[in-house]
Parts: structure tokens; sequence; C-alpha cells
């Protein structure tokens, strides 16, 4: 199966990155922090295929408020001591478990109300989103930043763009056509290709983009940072990167 490659994968994903990407740390004093944390509103930042929770705490340390979303449970348990975790499976389109009654406070619809919802396409749509439409446990939520590393399955694009709140933050970094020439994953479906995320993000404003082969371990990457906001900035200094 499709599938089975991603996630053997994804279990490599753990071995070989323990540390927070520095593309993530390069960029994630962007995303703003909220004043206070009373309701699901302030919720700050979604790691979606969270792992066992390198980024989560990493952001955590920062003083970031972080839900994790991950098919593992393993993972999940060690991610807990990071952040509010949700285990569910992102591409069979089916949850799986709450990690306790807390997730509550982020909005998640029951088991018994997931549906698939059917995308309609404007004028000006992306033709890259118009993939088939799958279940999401955060219909409606909305965060200040949303952060994906070593992970891609297309159908989800719609749900990770909505899930954007006003000035969200878009961290994306995952492997990319060529990695097929020095590792897992090798299977077109799991690489990006050549300039994908910046069609992706056209309607966003892009901070930032990377097309490049990194060592220790070998991969091609792409990666971006873009920003739900006006793309005519008057302050452009406000996305100055921290330090590499």
């Amino acid at each position: 199966m499709a599938h089975i490659e991603h996630a053997i994968s994804l279990g490599a994903k753990e071995s070989n990155f323990l540390e927070p990407s520095e593309w993530v740390t390069r960029w994630a004093h962007l995303i703003q922090k909220c004043p206070t944390l009373i309701d699901q509103d302030t919720t700050e930042i979604l790691d979606l295929a969270c792992g066992t929770g390198r980024h989560m705490r990493w952001l955590s340390e920062q003083g970031y408020s972080v839900l994790g979303i991950d098919i593992d449970e393993d993972s999940l348990n060690k991610s807990r001591a990071f952040g509010q975790v949700l285990q569910f499976d992102l591409e069979q389109n089916a949850i799986e478990s709450f990690n306790d009654s807390n997730v509550q406070n982020f909005g998640v619809q029951s088991k018994e109300s997931f549906a698939p919802k059917m995308e309609t396409s404007g004028s000006n749509s992306n033709p890259n989103l118009n993939s088939k439409s799958v279940p999401w446990p955060l219909e409606g939520q909305h965060f200040n930043g949303v952060i994906v590393t070593n992970y891609l399955w297309r159908p989800l694009w719609p749900h990770v763009l909505g899930s954007l709140g006003d000035n969200g933050v878009l961290i994306y970094e995952t492997f990319s056509a060529g990695n097929e020439t020095v590792g897992r994953p090798r299977r077109p479906e799991f690489l990006l290709r050549t300039g994908e995320l910046l069609e992706i993000c056209s309607n966003l404003r892009i901070i930032a983009f990377e097309e490049v082969f990194l060592e220790a371990p070998s991969r091609f990457v792409q990666r971006i940072v873009a920003v739900k906001a006006s793309k005519e900035v008057s302050k452009p200094w406000i996305y100055r990167a921290t330090s590499r």
C-alpha cells in the first residue's frame, strides 16, 4: 500500500531528526503569542504529524501553547509532555482517540460528526488545492501558527491553509523531488514537485522559500514560510529571520 513506505519514512524521522528543524527555529518568532490562554481561540500553534514532539518541546520552551496531531499512540505518549495531543489518522480519515477531556478546549468534533465535505472551487482558487476532500478533526479552529515537517499528504492542504488565523504563519518543510536518489521517501506522492510550495501558498504572503539539498542525513528538501496577511507590508523588517 502507498502509505506503508511513508510510515517507514516517518519512523526514520524520529531517529534521524531528534533536534528541532533549524527552519522552524529560524522563523517561529513570527508566530504571535497570545497574552492569555483562557479559551480555545487562544491556542497558538498546531504541529501536524508531530511525532514524539521534537518541535512541541522546543516551542513550549519558547512559551507557546501547542496542539500536536499524529497517528502513533506511542509517539503521542511522549509528545503529550509538551502540550495537548490528538491521535488522528490523517490519511485514512478516521479518528482514533483523544488524549483526555481537555482536548475539547480545542473544539474537536465527535467521531459521529465526521462526514466528507466537498470543496467548491471559485474562479480564484488554486488548482493545486482541488484535491479530494477529507475529514478534519479541527473544523472551524484557527491557529497563529501551523508547523509541518517531513510530512506530505496533499488532500490535507485545504485544511492546513484553512487552519491559519489572521496573520497566521505557516512553516512547512518536507522532502522534495530528487530525494528518491538518496533515500526514503522515494514515491512521488510523498515528494514535493519543483516549486510546489510556492504554488500552494500563492494566496499568502511568502516570507522565505528554499529548495535545497541538505546533509546529515542526505536529503532533498523544499521549505516555505508564509503568512496569511496582506502582500503589501508597511514594516518589512518584522519578517527578519533569526540567526541560523
